[in-house]
């Protein structure tokens, strides 16, 4: 993640998460969650203020959460009651450790060149036939908006990036517009991934 997104975070962690914890998704969250056993190992990836590890906690689920600023860690925490670990996406090195692992709005502040890496990361700290969520934005921009780098994707270009940098297999997509009733213009590609048996 760029020095300027940890930047931002670390300026406007608590305003982002007086905007997204109390957010109604619970239609995304429960369309990842059908794809899991009871009790599964979920890893909130770049977890935010804490809104979905707090749904998943209450739902039954096991739940690892992790986000790349100090300052969304300690809210998170304090939002949820749950450990937050720091960590970038760049530092994953689990290996077949959960079930799901939900990227919520977060590996879209990496350029293409480093989402490589981190999907084969994602894919690799998956169980066999595991689930990924992941959203993007929607549209074809790559590089800094609004202070924070962002990479967007259309599902044609997801599909080709996807195909040529990891194992897994796209099993659901769909576009929606943003929660946030200021953003609603804002559209989302949101997807389930699905890491194949070898």
């Amino acid at each position: 993640m760029s020095d300027s997104t940890l930047e931002y975070y670390a300026r406007n962690f608590k305003e982002f998460g007086e905007s997204t914890f109390n957010v109604a998704f619970s239609s995304t969250q429960d369309r990842f969650l059908r794809h899991l056993p009871p009790k599964a190992a979920i890893l909130d990836f770049g977890c935010g203020s804490g809104r979905d590890t707090s749904y998943f906690l209450q739902k039954g689920f096991s739940v690892t959460a992790t986000d790349g600023s100090p300052e969304m860690c300690r809210l998170a925490s304090a939002n949820t009651g749950h450990e937050v670990k720091h960590l970038l996406f760049q530092e994953l090195d689990a290996e077949s450790a959960f079930d799901g692992i939900w990227a919520c709005a977060s590996v879209l502040h990496l350029p293409k060149t480093e989402l490589k890496d981190v999907f084969l990361r994602m894919e690799k700290a998956l169980k066999d036939n595991g689930i990924l969520y992941v959203s993007f934005k929607y549209g074809s921009f790559e590089g800094i908006r609004n202070d924070r780098f962002f990479t967007d994707f259309t599902e044609d270009e997801f599909k080709v990036f996807l195909s040529q940098n990891s194992g897994m297999k796209i099993i659901d997509y769909w576009i929606t517009a943003d929660v946030r009733p200021e953003r609603k213009e804002e559209k989302w590609l949101n997807l389930l991934i699905q890491k194949i048996s070898r």
